[in-house]
């Protein structure tokens, strides 16, 4: 079985910020960008403006990966249904059949999932290679999306910062668009804070912030509610085992796989606050989320199935990792209680999420 300790995560700490790693099939370079700070490593690719790598210590001071990753470009080009590492857009989520109103017009987006529009759809901003921009401590990604791309109206711009601090990665979005549209982004990383990549996440624990969270139908889409996480496996307003409480008899958890759900956070949407914390207590590592965002999708790589990929032929198994998508409600077009994704001509469009880490004392 192969290594995915050293095969993976080696490769990209290892190189000088900048370097080409590759081309697409139209000949586009891709590089990659490192970025190092006080007990963290991280390597950003500009094809999917995707972070690729993440090293912090242990309890022990040990360095690992903690996201799920591949070793070269390839195995992200020819993987394109898990997103790993990515900026997901111009919509993160689904939205139900791809079709929405704005201004009492219907807008048909590209489906790509079910019938439905996940992740902006059938190309969609993971498979785009940014321009990039870097400098000692932060990168940013630009990537400029065409009116009607996707089906989506308006000429929409976006830049994503990447910024290490110590122990931490900060991720600034703005966005702005000549036209109205809809925008929701988030980053679509894989955590398994043990550092080995072939590890069920069941053993870690997470807290959530959130009193309620956005129940679905088979499709995977909001209903349109709110329920309250009480007295259901969805209360993780304590730090909860994962894998205690997954294969619960839920019917939630049986239309999704597991937990693919949108947490409703607590506090003000606009304001940075931690809104989640995860611990893995072999390796003592621990993940504090910080986000301006309303909601957190909560996902265990349910659909992750062990395929190979690139000329390695690395793959992830199911569960091996967990994604905490900080982002607006899924289908929110739809749903005229949730809070609005609308963007207007002569705004920006603007969100903060950290991901702060740390480790037991020996």
């Amino acid at each position: 079985m192969l290594n995915m300790m050293t095969a993976i995560q080696d490769p990209w700490t290892k190189k000088s910020s900048g370097a080409n790693v590759g081309l697409t099939a139209d000949g586009t370079p891709v590089h990659l960008y490192v970025l190092r700070a006080d007990g963290i490593e991280v390597a950003i690719m500009n094809y999917g403006a995707r972070i690729v790598s993440i090293r912090t210590p242990d309890r022990d001071g040990n360095l690992a990966d903690v996201v799920l990753n591949y070793s070269g470009l390839d195995g992200y080009v020819a993987d394109i249904s898990s997103y790993l590492g990515a900026i997901v857009g111009r919509y993160a989520n689904r939205i139900s059949e791809g079709r929405f109103l704005i201004d009492g017009r219907t807008i048909q987006t590209t489906v790509n999932n079910n019938g439905n529009m996940l992740h902006g759809g059938s190309d969609g901003f993971d498979r785009r290679v940014w321009s990039g921009q870097c400098f000692s401590s932060w990168v940013e990604l630009t990537l400029k999306s065409d009116d009607g791309d996707q089906g989506f109206p308006g000429n929409l711009t976006v830049r994503v910062r990447y910024t290490v601090m110590p122990r931490a990665l900060r991720m600034d979005y703005f966005f702005t668009t000549d036209r109205t549209t809809v925008v929701n982004l988030t980053n679509h990383a894989y955590f398994n804070l043990s550092g080995n990549h072939e590890t069920s996440i069941f053993g870690d624990e997470l807290a959530i912030a959130a009193d309620h969270y956005t129940p679905i139908d088979s499709r995977l889409i909001p209903i349109g509610m709110l329920w309250p996480v009480d007295d259901t496996p969805f209360d993780f307003r304590s730090r909860t085992v994962i894998g205690s409480r997954i294969e619960s008899d839920d019917r939630q958890l049986e239309l999704a796989g597991g937990y693919d759900h949108n947490f409703v956070l607590t506090g003000a949407a606009g304001e940075l606050r931690k809104v989640a914390h995860l611990h893995n207590p072999d390796s003592g590592r621990a993940l504090t989320v910080s986000t301006t965002e309303p909601g957190l999708q909560f996902y265990t790589g349910n659909f992750l199935d062990g395929t190979s990929y690139g000329a390695a032929q690395e793959r992830h198994g199911r569960r091996t990792g967990l994604c905490l998508e900080t982002q607006h409600f899924p289908d929110s077009p739809n749903h005229p209680n949730f809070l609005s994704t609308e963007l207007r001509p002569g705004t920006i469009g603007r969100s903060t999420t950290i991901f702060e880490f740390s480790a037991d004392t020996p």
